[in-house]
């Protein structure tokens, strides 16, 4: 039979263990999450993600890319939510037979259109080809304006910041963007404007919340040569291109840039 110091002296090492094993999980070596997918981040920020989707296919119309997009988050209700904004849009489908109307409601017609008639006709003999007065349409459609989703305002956005980035760990050609506000917070949804000589895309910030809410990147190609600038306005950032990084055995690899925007 074990003795009961042996049976507390493995329930204290369990104990310890176990604790140890929690240390280290939670403060020496806890789990960080690099590049995760839209599909797990918190809800706020899907929201953001949502507004950015939003915001990027108001700009460029590129419904294939936003359907795509969407699709990341893994959304069950994504069909009904597109048929609400069709709804909210105006594209409304009426489905109603047409009636006949009885005398009361034609002889109700017929004193509205009376007393709607203008003086200049009502002071004229009727005629056949002259209307004795202008009818009053009973329903009048009209189509709401599509809400674009604006994730920030503000003043326009100032050039604070350009660094060369030299390290390995990194991918090459890698064009960093912080976005903060006057009191240097960063700002999630903001939208990015790159353009070079043959093309233009739009980025946005908020989809990496592990480096950061107001945070966005772009790779560059090895020769080319960009233009970087925020969709609100303000100062640009022009000539970017990737920089020549020397490694430690003397070979050479291509960099990044790092560019802060923020609101004065």
């Amino acid at each position: 039979m074990k003795s009961p110091r042996f049976i507390w002296g493995s329930l204290i090492a369990l104990i310890l263990g176990f604790g140890m094993g929690l240390a280290y999980a939670w403060v020496l070596s806890p789990v960080q999450y690099v590049d995760a997918e839209p599909l797990v981040l918190r809800d706020d920020f899907k929201d953001y993600f949502r507004s950015a989707i939003a915001a990027a296919y108001a700009s460029n119309g590129d419904l294939e890319r936003a359907r795509a997009r969407l699709n990341l988050l893994g959304d069950p209700d994504v069909q009904q939510v597109a048929r609400l904004a069709s709804t909210l849009q105006g594209e409304l489908v009426v489905n109603s037979p047409a009636e006949t109307p009885t005398n009361n409601e034609a002889s109700t017609r017929q004193a509205v259109a009376t007393l709607t008639t203008t003086p200049e006709l009502s002071s004229l003999p009727p005629t056949e080809s002259e209307p004795t007065g202008t009818p009053v349409p009973l329903l009048t459609a009209t189509l709401r304006p599509t809400r674009t989703a604006t994730p920030t305002l503000g003043a326009p956005y100032q050039l604070v910041g350009q660094d060369t980035v030299c390290d390995p760990e990194l991918a090459e050609g890698l064009l960093q963007i912080i976005v903060t506000n006057a009191t240097r917070n960063q700002i999630p949804g903001a939208e990015i404007i790159i353009t070079w000589n043959s093309g233009e895309e739009h980025i946005f910030t908020g989809f990496k919340p592990e480096l950061g809410n107001g945070y966005a990147d772009y790779l560059m190609a090895p020769d080319g040569t960009y233009s970087v600038r925020m969709a609100d306005g303000g100062t640009p950032a022009s000539g970017i291109s990737a920089p020549t990084c020397t490694a430690t055995d003397g070979s050479t690899y291509p960099g990044g840039i790092r560019i802060t925007f923020q609101q004065p």
